[in-house]
This record gives structure tokens, C-alpha cells and sequence, in this order.
């Protein structure tokens, strides 16, 4: 990382808390050292329980997770943090030595913003985590809400309802709604999704985005097919009707 590119980065999230999750002790530190010379307040655990302990006692930012720890899995813990209230907003970015596509498309699935393998580079690390961190604390004025049809989002809070009863979406899902929403009538590609949602990390493929637009057409129930599939392109949102505000 450069000395321009590195004082950006932590000035952005100058602070922030991020919690280092992996049982191989030289990983930690590694990631520890990086991040915490980047200006965040970094902590660890070398086990799922722990981590779940850590994270809802010290609510940190992001979460740097390992998939494979003793005892309980990292997508254990990742469905763990998506149950709970007090976890759900956390941001998630799993790092492990497992490279099969099927392990990264669940990690996303299950809600984690990024996904990088070992043996990594710790000053991507480090970009990613401050990407990740920069794209959750954007947001509009507070009270800015967004409309089409029965569903309403909350851009400031960073809330979804359909016909006022409000549907729970991880924080990729929601990203994903918003970018819809806010171009409704207009065809967005998957590259420019992975863009916009994902800010293009290089491992992530085109057929994420059509995996998380099936889960947020479920969530969203019969609204779900507001979002129209542009074949051999991407997708829209339906444009606005008269009944629409």
C-alpha cells in the first residue's frame, strides 16, 4: 500500500473497531499488526464462541473471520451474527485457505461483504476492510426514504419494509435493493452491480449477484418480482406506475 493510499484509508474509519477471528496464532498477528498500523482498534478470538462473545459485548465494525475454526465453523458463527439483532449490522469479511467457489458463494449467501483467501496480501487486507467499512457508513441525509410500490426503504437506517411490514436484509442485500431502487426502470449489468454492491473485489464472479437477487426476491415476497431479469445482461427494477409516489 502507498503512503497517499494508506493515510486515506485510515483517515476514512480512523478508529473503527475490527475483530480478528482465526486459530492460527501467526495469522492473527499478522492481521493484528496490519490493521492496527492502518488506525484501527483491532481485538481476536481463536474460537467461534468467543468471537460471538466479543462481538456482541464490543459491537466492532467489521469482522475479519476465518471459516475454519474448532468447534464451530465461521459460517456457523456468520448465520450466529445474522440471527441476532444486536449483530446482524456487523460487517463481515471472511478470510480462509478454502478457494472452492461453493465455500465463497455461501460465505456471501449467508451474508459477508467480501471474501479474500489465504495466503493473502495483508495490505489488500487492509484496502478491502477499509472499502468494506467506507460503503457501510455511506449513507444519505437522515429521513431520506426511497419508494416503488409496497416497498419502502429507509436509505439512513437502513430498513426495508413491504406493505409496512418490514423485512429483515443483510447488509449486501440491502445495497443490492438501494442500487435497484434508486435506477427503478433503468437495466443494471452484474459487472456494474458487483461495482457498485461489491466495489468489483477480483474472486467475487457475476453469478453472486444473480445468487442474492433470488434470496431478496424471496425476502421480498410477491414484491420480489418488482425486480425484472434482463437476460444475458442484468436486472431492473420496475419502473414507477401512477400509483407509484
Amino acid at each position: 500500500m502507498s503512503a497517499p493510499a494508506a493515510a486515506a484509508a485510515a483517515a476514512a474509519v480512523a478508529g473503527e473497531r475490527v475483530l480478528v477471528v482465526d486459530d492460527e496464532p501467526d495469522i492473527v498477528a499478522l492481521v493484528v499488526y496490519h490493521l492496527a498500523k492502518a488506525g484501527y482498534r483491532v481485538s481476536s478470538a481463536a474460537a467461534g464462541p468467543d468471537a460471538l462473545t466479543l462481538a456482541r459485548r464490543e459491537h466492532p465494525a467489521l469482522i475479519v473471520l476465518d471459516l475454519m475454526l474448532p468447534g464451530m465453523s465461521g459460517f456457523d458463527v456468520l448465520e450466529e451474527l445474522q440471527r441476532d439483532d444486536a449483530t446482524r449490522g456487523i460487517a463481515v469479511m471472511m478470510l480462509t485457505a478454502r478457494k472452492e467457489e461453493v465455500d465463497r458463494i455461501r460465505g456471501l449467501s449467508l451474508g459477508a461483504d467480501d471474501y479474500l483467501t489465504k495466503p493473502f496480501s495483508p495490505q489488500e487486507l487492509v484496502l478491502r476492510v477499509g472499502a468494506i467499512l467506507r460503503r457501510v457508513k455511506a449513507s444519505p441525509d437522515a429521513g431520506d426514504m426511497l419508494v416503488t410500490g409496497p416497498i419502502r426503504i429507509d436509505r439512513s437506517a437502513h430498513r426495508v419494509w413491504v406493505d409496512e411490514k418490514e423485512v429483515e436484509l443483510t447488509a449486501t442485500e440491502f445495497r443490492l435493493l438501494r442500487a435497484l431502487a434508486e435506477r427503478r426502470g433503468r437495466t443494471l449489468g452484474r459487472t456494474h452491480l458487483l461495482e457498485t454492491v461489491w466495489e468489483a473485489a477480483p474472486d467475487i464472479q457475476t453469478r453472486t449477484v444473480d445468487m442474492h437477487v433470488q434470496r431478496l426476491r424471496t425476502k421480498l415476497q410477491p414484491a420480489g418480482s418488482l425486480i425484472e431479469t434482463v437476460r444475458g445482461f442484468g436486472y431492473r427494477m420496475k419502473a414507477p406506475t401512477a400509483r407509484d409516489p
